[in-house]
């Protein structure tokens, strides 16, 4: 079976405003490897650069079904978060601060701005609100929370640099078509043998019967639309000076962030496949997706009058991936105990990701317990 996409698969999911700047060298599926991480997003790249930095003597693959960034990681929207989709959890640790070191540590450069979060929402707002927009009711911040931005292109292209600065192999362009859960563990990749001791699923999405998670997580597609430049006095008028992210807290669901050069990104809107498959047949040109992308941006045009004749660069989507809860994944196989499964980050991911797969790395080579508060 095979369970990933291939890279023109996702020619349909439309133009994200990030570049990912980094091709890393092209490389054979080796034959064996120490660890073997499956997926070249966030929290593969991370993972696989942390088990070199920690261990530079053992063997490290990513395999990866497109190119690196292709899924989640290079079309979020860059926002920054603390702890998760559900809030803290016990002996999570300070995501931000962690996902801070990690960035420094690796020497990434990815734009990495932290001056807070607004939670806004159309009831109970703080007694002056620098955001007043009309959009089913009065929305207006009513909670600051830790938070900032980051450019997701710069993120996937600086920690695959690191990664193979290195030493990690990255096999792009390779999906990976079966698994045996023998030891050592044994992949079929691009039509190859690859043999692991050990390996982090960390596809998302994507891959879900591979990562066990077919029966308790759904996948979904969110969309996003990027506006042209806007004046300062816009800026000013939307409330936005202090470049801080928001997101709604209550439904219908809004999030968004300035982005370099005065233009915003708001997000909004999820498709629900029934199966992670069909993300692959989704177009932001047709179908639901763009008639999401269409409502996303008469809901722009209409939250300020300032926006009322705004222009858009930019129109994409991605997929993101909850659970039941609403929790994230982050726990060994059931099938394998040398296998650790990562994602369902509810598009909370950007931080949480990169910090759980250093996290994954440690507790690979033995160096840290895994949390109690997920079973895979």
């Amino acid at each position: 079976m095979e369970w990933e996409l291939r890279p023109s698969e996702r020619a349909g999911w439309g133009q994200s405003p990030w570049t990912i700047a980094f091709q890393p060298v092209p490389h054979p599926v080796p034959k064996e490897v120490d660890f073997a991480v499956v997926g070249g997003g966030f929290t593969g790249l991370s993972a696989a650069a942390w088990l070199r930095r920690l261990e530079p003597g053992k063997s490290v693959a990513v395999l990866e079904a497109a190119t690196i960034g292709a899924g989640a990681s290079g079309r979020t929207g860059g926002m920054t978060l603390a702890e998760t989709a559900v809030g803290n959890l016990p002996g999570l640790g300070d995501v931000l601060g962690g996902f801070s070191e990690i960035v420094r540590q690796l020497d990434v450069d990815c734009d990495l701005t932290l001056p807070g979060a607004w939670e806004i929402g159309r009831k109970r707002a703080l007694p002056v609100s620098p955001i007043s927009w009309t959009d089913s009711g009065d929305l207006r911040v009513v909670n600051e929370v830790p938070g900032g931005t980051i450019n997701p292109g710069k993120l996937v292209s600086g920690l695959a640099r690191a990664a193979e600065h290195a030493g990690v192999l990255i096999c792009e362009n390779t999906p990976v078509e079966s698994v045996a859960w023998s030891e050592p563990l044994r992949f079929v990749a691009a039509g190859q043998e690859l043999r692991a001791r050990q390996a982090l699923l960390a596809t998302n999405a994507l891959s879900l019967e591979m990562s066990g998670l077919a029966d308790r997580a759904q996948p979904m597609f969110t969309m996003a639309v990027a506006t042209a430049p806007l004046g300062l006095a816009q800026i000013e008028a939307l409330g936005l000076v202090s470049a801080k992210p928001f997101y709604t807290v209550d439904f219908p669901y809004l999030w968004g962030r300035m982005l370099p050069g005065d233009a915003v990104l708001f997000g909004g809107g999820l498709v629900r496949p029934k199966d992670w498959r069909e993300l692959a047949g989704l177009d932001v040109g047709t179908g639901e997706p763009a008639e999401l992308i269409a409502k996303v941006e008469k809901r722009v045009r209409r939250l300020h009058p300032v926006l009322r004749a705004v222009e858009f660069t930019h129109r994409w989507g991605g997929p993101i991936l909850a659970t039941d809860e609403w929790r994230p994944v982050f726990a060994r196989h059931r099938e394998s105990a040398r296998v650790l499964v990562s994602g369902a980050y509810a598009g909370h991911g950007v931080a949480l990701s990169v910090y759980l797969g250093r996290w994954a790395a440690e507790a690979m080579l033995g160096r840290r317990e895994m949390p109690a508060w997920d079973t895979a």
